[in-house]
């Protein structure tokens, strides 16, 4: 064999080597896009949605700020509460259409260990305030109108999780 034909194997298997790394690199990276499409990644402070159990959206406080504000007084004390409706919120990241009015929507904070639970009907229903304020530490706090939410007692405060499921 000359030294010619020598210098062009030599070439030839290096290609073939090149080819089957970048082959290889690009199979690999195909296979991470399409097992991480549709994966919500959370930031810190962020308040997770679930739909049945799955993580679909987070979103913090200041992700709200171009929803239009709403405000009632607080018969109890007099107080204005003025924030967003858990409905708008929930509308940012679910499609109408999922959400039936006999769907549960539980608004959570583990730090009160304290919960609320609403259905979809009631959310829905914007007499019934069911609202986000901005409570005084940049938190959110869940109120409401509504005999299960119209007092500071019963309030979630410091909301860190919702849940969205069917009953």
């Amino acid at each position: 064999m000359s030294q010619k034909h020598r210098i062009g194997l030599g070439v030839l298997m290096l290609l073939l080597l090149v080819g089957a790394v970048l082959g290889i690199d690009a199979l690999q990276r195909a296979r991470s896009e399409k097992d991480s499409v549709g994966e919500v990644v959370l930031t810190a402070g962020s308040v997770p949605i679930y739909l049945d159990g799955k993580l679909v959206a987070g979103f913090q406080p200041t992700d709200l700020e171009h929803l239009a504000k709403v405000s009632f007084v607080d018969p109890a004390e007099g107080k204005t509460q003025e924030g967003w409706l858990l409905r708008d919120v929930l509308l940012l990241h679910i499609k109408r259409s999922t959400l039936k009015a006999t769907m549960l929507i539980s608004v959570s904070s583990s730090s009160r260990s304290k919960s609320a639970q609403v259905t979809w009907a009631e959310a829905d229903d914007t007499a019934n305030w069911v609202m986000f304020d901005l409570a005084g530490r940049g938190t959110l706090k869940l109120v409401s109108v509504m005999d299960k939410l119209d007092s500071r007692d019963e309030w979630v405060q410091d909301v860190d999780r919702i849940e969205v499921t069917n009953p």
